[in-house]
């Protein structure tokens, strides 16, 4: 191996060291020319705001945050438009953005006479799901299935029932005709008409509205609706009147303390100043209004409070279990609960369905001043003064007339056979001039109809007597129900005969009910239907109007329609 001088491995180095520091040197200073060229160059476009597709139309305040996090655009900071196109919303948006809640409901299925010969179940006064199918179907939408209950579309209407006499809450009728949408069975009407009262003859009422001003309540058919409604309400009132007003939002806070009805000024302006924001401290609110009832409460009086709300509690108490037990627990101070429900988007309706039925009230949709002036103008008596209550009803069917049957809608509403003896089991109220219709679909003795079946028992046997069969009795009609201030029920007792007439030669009041609860029965997609059909319906109820002087049965002739032109769509969808 060759040796090398000192002197040249030395300098050998020193190269190689300067052409090291030059490389680092030239790589830096690329690095730092393409930084500036980076920074001289104009950013890049932010991504483009999606603009949905048309109609229906822009985003109201309250829903702006949540569809920022759908990753929507437009419009300004308080949801209203800007110079850019506003948002729309289609289909995915608006069903992400529903949180709707309706209570889960089975049809009734038939039951066999035999081995189910009683049907016991308590009335239900409530109308809301008949607006609010309204609501749905105006907006060419169809209803969930479970916001359709039949039987409050059909005690929407008003029916002409005879009028009880001056010793009872309320008369009884019933009527039997073939049954529209299954000819081979029979359709069972029973009405209630209660007792009827005028506005200037009913007790003094102590009234506390409790308003829901939170956040969700900024839309214009929400709380300036409600405002309206109130207004509405308040114009009804008497001297020997009261009202308070109690608002929640974050909190619970007394607006207006009990005030003479004759002071309608100050009431209104009461009313007029309400603003909304904030979280539903709805429990709390609850508790105040309770409080406030309690301190002004009527002996004698018509002592209550009047929820309106789009049921959307979230402060505080606000699970179904806890409202349940809190409204049960202040019913017993002899002061009743009313749920108005109003607005879309996030109406909780099974939540307001259950506080009305524990506060021993009704519950109401309004989704329009034309029903606000019905719940709160002519039908006043009815939705404020109960004339009687835990109403409940028990029919057993003669087993060689009715080899099975089947209780159209109150799914909700259905108790045990012994709950009927039991008067510590809460059960409907009667308002004054309410009418209560109940329809049964019957099956004949003869008929080929499957059924679900039961084995034989073992230990002993079901025999039915002699009599029975000998009997003109179709079945027994047995009701109980409670004085306003009494805890002791009281028994009614009405067998019905064994006829039958077809059903275009029933009543008005059966033929309308049944075109009611058929389009119910579409509307739910009810494995009961049988032959129903929009025309059918149409048909029916068009020959069943009667006086009609408010246009309600008129008015549901176009909601057919508007049924109607959905059903072909869904099937090509």
């Amino acid at each position: 191996m060759p040796r090398y001088p000192k002197t040249l491995l030395l300098s050998a180095l020193v190269v190689v060291a300067l052409s090291a520091t030059l490389l680092t040197l030239l790589l830096a200073f690329s690095c730092t020319v393409a930084r500036e060229a980076e920074e001289l160059e104009e950013p890049p476009a932010p991504p483009q705001a999606v603009i949905l597709p048309p109609p229906p139309g822009t985003v109201p305040a309250p829903k702006m945050a949540q569809l920022r996090t759908l990753g929507y655009a437009g419009g300004n900071e308080a949801g209203g438009p800007t110079g850019a196109e506003p948002i729309a919303l289609d289909a995915q948006a608006e069903q992400e953005m529903n949180t709707e809640e309706y209570g889960r409901i089975a049809d009734n299925p038939f039951l066999d006479t035999v081995h189910n010969p009683l049907s016991t179940f308590s009335i239900d006064v409530d109308r809301a799901s008949y607006s609010n199918v309204r609501r749905f179907l105006t907006a060419q939408q169809r209803p969930p299935r479970d916001a359709v209950r039949i039987e409050e579309m059909v005690n929407y209407f008003s029916y002409d029932y005879p009028d009880p006499s001056a010793s009872q809450p309320f008369s009884v009728t019933t009527e039997i005709a073939s049954c529209p949408w299954n000819d081979k069975n029979r359709l069972l009407l029973i009405g209630l008409q209660g007792r009827r009262i005028d506005t200037a003859d009913l007790p003094p009422g102590n009234l506390v509205f409790l308003l829901d001003v939170s956040g969700s309540m900024m839309e214009p058919n929400k709380l300036p609706l409600v405002k309206d409604a109130m207004h509405l309400l308040v114009d009804q009132l008497r001297p020997q009147d009261r009202v308070a007003i109690v608002t929640y939002a974050g909190n619970a806070g007394l607006v207006l303390p009990s005030t003479d009805g004759g002071e309608k000024g100050r009431i209104h302006a009461a009313i007029e100043q309400l603003e909304a924001g904030g979280s539903t401290a709805g429990g709390e609110g609850i508790v105040l209004a309770y409080k406030v009832a309690q301190e002004s409460f009527l002996e004698g009086g018509n002592n209550r409070v009047i929820l309106a709300t789009d049921g959307d509690f979230n402060v505080g108490v606000s699970s179904d279990g806890e409202l349940e037990r809190l409204i049960e627990e202040k019913r017993r101070s002899r002061i009743s609960l009313s749920v108005v429900g109003f607005g879309t988007g996030n109406l909780q309706d099974s939540k307001m369905e259950m506080l009305a039925d524990k506060g021993n009230g009704n519950y109401a949709y309004i989704d329009s001043m034309s029903e606000a002036r019905k719940v709160f103008g002519r039908e006043l008596g009815a939705t404020l003064f109960t004339i009687a209550k835990d109403v409940k009803l028990q029919i057993e069917f003669n087993p060689t007339k009715v080899r099975a049957y089947r209780l159209i809608g109150y799914e909700n509403r259905l108790l045990r056979a012994e709950d009927f003896h039991d008067d510590a089991k809460d059960a409907g109220e009667m308002g004054a001039g309410h009418s209560v219709t109940a329809l049964y679909e019957l099956v004949p003795p003869d008929s080929d109809q499957a059924l679900p079946r039961v084995d034989p028992l073992k230990y002993q046997k079901t025999t039915v007597p002699e009599s029975a069969g000998t009997s003109p009795e179709l079945l027994t009609l047995k009701l109980r129900y409670k004085e306003p201030d009494e805890e002791l029920s009281r028994l009614l007792t009405q067998p019905v005969l064994d006829a039958t007439t077809p059903i275009a030669a029933a009543s008005e009041n059966l033929r309308f009910a049944a075109a009611v609860a058929e389009l119910g029965l579409l509307l739910r997609e009810s494995p009961h239907k049988g032959a129903a059909s929009y025309d059918q319906v149409a048909e029916m109820a068009s020959q069943a109007l009667g006086g009609d002087r408010e246009g309600d049965r008129a008015e549901f002739l176009q909601l057919v329609n508007a049924a109607s032109r959905l059903a072909p769509q869904e099937r090509e969808n």
